[in-house]
């Protein structure tokens, strides 16, 4: 553990929930391991050579070395009662990504958090957007929380693949958030870390959790997206016409879902769903016309088939953003985290 030095910040910066809710029934095959993923090409028994991941996977992430670091604080954007938020920025691989970071007042060490926000056009979005609310609670229930704003996004590098690496980029973004926090000589608690994640995010934390075994304690996810990739895609680009071009691109690249299962099921973390070794927490509303409820019930079931410790908790009549009943959200999810960050 790293003791936090107030002193050292000043001179850097002078440079009603219904219960929970059983999912319904889902015919999807199990979940496999990581390790039986989809490939480039096939296992040869007469060679023994070992299958090759396609690099744009899942199996293809949990190869990768994630050196997260650089951590460096900015600009002062909030003063609340109990924490202060800065403009942040850290590297990821050869990324430098961008973020706000909530910091508690006190010497720490502090609980942590890497917040996943959800989708939001890379066009429009504004350093910090998206998870205002949940980053503002963490910082003032005493949680170190770094909002991630991923590649392509605010004052982050680009996203050099344009959309092709499938959000697998994200998800190493979010893995190097984790590094570049333990690496960082702040108030951090190594021990207790956790992922939450919002719509989009959601997904980004489900994958995180079946790359990295292990990095942290426990994840949350809001109103989350499929765990099927090939879902999310029909849902969220297919059916958008104004995005024709990119579903194009997406479907020359890989090929449409029922000719090319072995792709769709590789960058789909519910494939993995068995490497997961944490508890999960799944917050969502009945009224959700954005992310149905029925995917994060589908997606229950699956990590419970997988083996994993996994809680859904459904409010009635609570739409995507969550309104009325954040607050209770939040409890719930602080309640969880206590249990898991000890």
């Amino acid at each position: 553990m790293k003791r936090w030095v107030p002193a050292a910040l000043l001179a850097l910066l002078a440079a009603g929930c219904s219960g929970t809710d059983e999912p319904e029934s889902d015919t999807r095959t199990e979940p496999t391991a990581l390790t039986t993923s989809a490939t480039a090409q096939a296992d040869d028994p007469t060679t023994g050579a070992t299958a090759v991941p396609h690099r744009v996977s899942l199996p293809a992430l949990r190869e990768k070395t994630y050196d997260g670091d650089g951590l460096r604080l900015g600009e002062v954007v909030l003063r609340a009662p109990n924490h202060t938020e800065y403009e942040v920025t850290y590297r990821s691989g050869r990324l430098t990504i961008s973020g706000r970071l909530a910091v508690p007042k006190g010497d720490g060490p502090f609980p942590t958090v890497v917040l996943a926000h959800g989708y939001i056009d890379p066009e429009i979005y504004v350093n910090g957007q998206g998870m205002t609310r949940e980053r503002a609670w963490f910082g003032e229930h005493g949680y170190v929380a770094l909002h991630v704003d991923y590649r392509g996004h605010a004052g982050s590098d680009p996203d050099r693949s344009r959309g092709l690496d499938m959000r697998m980029g994200y998800t190493e973004d979010v893995i190097n958030a984790v590094h570049a926090l333990r690496d960082w000589e702040g108030p951090v608690d190594d021990e207790r870390v956790a992922l939450v994640g919002r719509s989009m995010g959601g997904g980004v934390v489900q994958n995180a959790l079946v790359v990295a075994p292990g990095l942290v304690d426990a994840g949350v996810a809001f109103a989350s997206v499929s765990s099927l990739a090939a879902e999310n895609f029909d849902h969220f680009i297919r059916s958008d016409g104004s995005r024709d071009r990119v579903t194009g691109a997406i479907l020359k690249a890989y090929g449409e879902p029922r000719a090319n299962p072995d792709f769709w099921d590789g960058i789909s973390a519910r494939t993995y769903f068995g490497d997961i070794t944490e508890p999960v927490l799944m917050l969502h509303g009945t009224a959700d016309d954005t992310c149905p409820i029925r995917w994060s019930r589908q997606t229950t079931r699956a990590m419970r088939r997988a083996g994993v410790d996994v809680t859904l908790q459904a409010y009635d009549g609570e739409q995507h953003a969550f309104g009325p009943q954040f607050d209770s959200a939040m409890e719930r999810t602080g309640e969880f985290l206590a249990r898991h960050l000890s």
